[in-house]
């Protein structure tokens, strides 16, 4: 009887019989080689932050200017809901296999820009190739990692997150050593990433698991509403903090008195908590529930910030460790929720979540450098820890979805 067997060949499904079977296997080797150009992508796109101090001072540039910096950088983020509605359609791993070259090659050429113009239109380009990377990026990531959604873009974004903890560190160490002419020639271990990703990834797919095209983008947006109201109230109260310090820490502890080199090296303090709060909060959340996490992260991280900002020298190290944990492990969360509630389109519901994301960020910075402008960095950084606690009641408004563990 056709109920008989469905019911049978569900009991073995949860059994594990299926477990190896391509829908639910978790293809460890594609993931991490996926991860790892991840890690090398945005060791690069990392640079800009810990690079603004010298920037600002080369180009008499205000926080204001510095912030547009950021914006030219990610306003190319808005195109990935069009990135990702193309890839549920047509295999753009191409894309994907060329970034890191491309972003490598823009990013080391910052340090021998000639004027502000100049590093408008590299962090432009930049910002193409990172927006292509990481609309179709995630998507590739989640078909491998079969029912193990939350771990499986936890690994992707510890090869984010490993990225920018290298980035600073790569970039201050060269600038330190060589000045700032030397950074263009970081360019060649990008061109390597893309040669390795094209050797292993030429017959990958990124199109989704039901074998057709997808809901028409339209009718695909209408049924977002009811997860990207809230989504948004989520990345805008999220923002002032994560991106905050993302991009104007080195420039905080610098006026504060601290030594270039150790202002960089911060992020990479930063960076590397958020390396395993990356892989801890997507696999929690596979067994705890999406909502759990993200009431975790929201309820924590503005009390460690408001301690930041009060600690001096090595418990303020400390404290900088456990923001990176909380403040930047629901990334992985957030993915995994947008793509498991929209399997039909899930190259557009990743692209429309980035887009959204790039575009609050670009708007953030703006607003914070300009708050920084006008109250201090200090200060400011306290507003963004108020402006998270608000997102607490937001959460609830997501659709509440069972999790369960494959």
């Amino acid at each position: 009887m056709p109920g008989q067997h469905n019911s049978i060949e569900n009991n073995l499904e949860d059994a594990g019989v299926f477990e190896d079977s391509n829908e639910t296997r978790f293809e460890t080797d594609r993931i991490l080689t996926i991860s790892s150009g991840h890690a090398i992508h945005d060791t690069y796109t990392a640079f800009l932050p810990p690079l603004l101090p010298a920037l600002i001072e080369r180009f008499t540039l205000s926080k204001t200017d510095a912030g547009l910096l950021t914006f030219f950088f990610q306003t190319p983020s808005l195109l990935q809901p069009v990135i990702g509605h193309l890839a549920d359609r047509r295999n753009l791993r191409i894309l994907v296999i060329l970034a890191p070259a491309v972003s490598a090659t823009m990013m080391s050429l910052l340090g021998i820009a000639p004027s502000f113009s100049s590093l408008a239109v590299l962090l432009t380009i930049a910002g193409l190739s990172s927006a292509s990377f990481h609309a179709i990026g995630p998507v590739i990531t989640g078909k491998y990692a079969g029912k193990n959604l939350g771990r499986g873009l936890g690994l992707w974004m510890v090869g984010g997150e490993l990225g920018r903890t290298l980035g600073p560190i790569v970039i201050v160490t060269t600038v330190s050593w060589f000045s700032m002419q030397g950074t263009a020639y970081l360019m060649f271990l990008g061109w390597l990433a893309s040669a390795i990703l094209f050797l292993r990834l030429r017959n990958a797919s990124e199109t989704n698991d039901a074998g057709d095209q997808g809901l028409p983008w339209r009718s695909a947006i209408r049924r977002m509403k009811p997860i990207l109201i809230p989504l948004v109230g989520i990345i805008i109260g999220r923002a002032f903090v994560s991106f905050s310090l993302t991009t104007f820490l080195p420039t905080l502890l610098t006026e504060e008195g601290t030594e270039f080199w150790i202002a960089g090296a911060s992020l990479t303090f930063l960076e590397a908590a958020g390396v395993v709060g990356a892989l801890l909060g997507g696999s929690i959340s596979d067994r705890l529930g999406r909502r759990s996490v993200l009431l975790f992260s929201s309820a924590v991280t503005p009390i460690l910030m408001f301690i930041f900002i009060g600690a001096k020298d090595w418990p303020q190290i400390l404290i900088l460790v456990l923001l990176g944990l909380t403040a930047l492990s629901v990334t992985p969360v957030l993915m995994a929720l947008v793509q498991e509630s929209y399997p039909e389109n899930k190259s557009l519901a990743n692209g429309v979540f980035m887009a959204l994301s790039s575009l609050v960020r670009s708007i953030v910075v703006i607003v914070f450098g300009a708050l920084g402008d006008l109250i201090g960095l200090s200060l400011a950084f306290r507003v963004s820890a108020v402006l998270m606690l608000l997102t607490i009641p937001i959460i609830f408004l997501l659709p509440m979805k069972t999790v369960t563990r494959a």
